[in-house]
């Protein structure tokens, strides 16, 4: 009775363990792939298919998820090495990798460790390029170096099941020694540049003054000349008012002349006119020549013109 309940129990414990290894298998079947990933599954050792995202069911005991595969666009560094220019300069160069996987099953079964080639490749492929320029050029053809990086592992990478997206150079490392040479270079050339605009400053400073002085002078002889073409422009218009005035002092002269009486008029006015510069003569300093007879009035008023004997 006893080795019954014994029998019966062992094979309730193995039945047991039977169905719960048919439950986690029927368990391990469901898969739930995310966004972004990729399962690759292999039936019998073999591979089968790749699941992408969403609900999947595997066969239970046949199939299984070999791999797992992230499909986001990733960063490698690629370390430090040294290379060679043309001109047999000795730089340290690294750089960083973007790279995606695109056909998971590529990236796992074509090859063994496609991060680690595509890092091979690109040092490879960067020392190559690098040995074909000069070391002046080399910091200016980061974009040349970079597109040839990208085209060897764009290349290569069809077959690995990956694709480049770029290639980016972090840094470009001379030797102290270059590297010092190079500074003393570009510190001359700043002290040259800055001899040469300082001397350009000078010489347009100069210019400027010199252009400066010729207008000023130009402006001066412009000037004075104005100012006698001015000065010559008022006396001619006095000269002209005082002829214009002594014309028609003239013409009213002559016309008074002309009238009865206009004559006499003119004589008496002349006479008066004549006694009152005579009159001004008391100055001790004035020498005047008078006649010797001036009781003789009417007679020295007509030598003058200022009166008429006749009369």
């Amino acid at each position: 009775m006893i080795a019954v309940s014994i029998a019966g129990m062992f094979n309730l414990a193995v039945w047991g363990g039977v169905a719960m290894v048919l439950a986690i298998q029927f368990l391990r079947s469901v898969r739930l792939v995310p966004t972004k990933k990729a399962y690759l599954v292999e039936r019998l050792g073999r591979y089968s298919r790749t699941l992408g995202p969403g609900f999947h069911w595997l066969l239970p005991f046949v199939e299984q998820v070999d791999t797992v595969v992230d499909l986001r666009e990733e960063t490698i560094d690629v370390p430090p090495q040294e290379c060679f220019t043309r001109d047999e300069v000795g730089v340290q160069v690294d750089g960083v990798l973007y790279i995606q996987v695109v056909e998971p099953e590529k990236a796992v079964y074509g090859i063994t460790d496609y991060r680690y080639a595509a890092v091979q490749l690109a040092q490879t492929t960067t020392r190559s390029v690098i040995g074909t320029i000069d070391l002046d050029r080399s910091f200016e053809e980061r974009d040349l170096i970079s597109s040839k990086v990208v085209g060897e592992l764009a290349a290569a990478g069809q077959a690995w099941g990956i694709r480049v997206h770029r290639y980016e150079i972090r840094n470009i490392a001379p030797p102290v020694s270059v590297r010092a040479a190079m500074e003393k270079q570009v510190t001359a050339e700043r002290e040259g540049k800055a001899i040469i605009h300082r001397a350009q400053g000078d010489r347009q400073a100069a210019i400027n003054k010199s252009e400066g002085d010729m207008i000023e002078l130009i402006n001066q002889s412009q000037g004075s000349m104005q100012r006698r073409i001015n000065e010559a422009e008022g006396r001619a218009a006095e000269i002209r008012a005082l002829a214009d005035a002594t014309a028609e002092s003239i013409e009213r002269i002559a016309a008074a002349l002309s009238l009865p009486g206009g004559a006499e008029a003119v004589r008496l006015r002349l006479t008066e006119r004549y006694i009152q510069q005579l009159s001004n003569l008391r100055s001790p300093d004035t020498k005047v020549l008078l006649p010797a007879d001036l009781s003789n009035l009417n007679g020295l008023l007509a030598s003058v013109g200022l009166r008429d004997d006749n009369v």
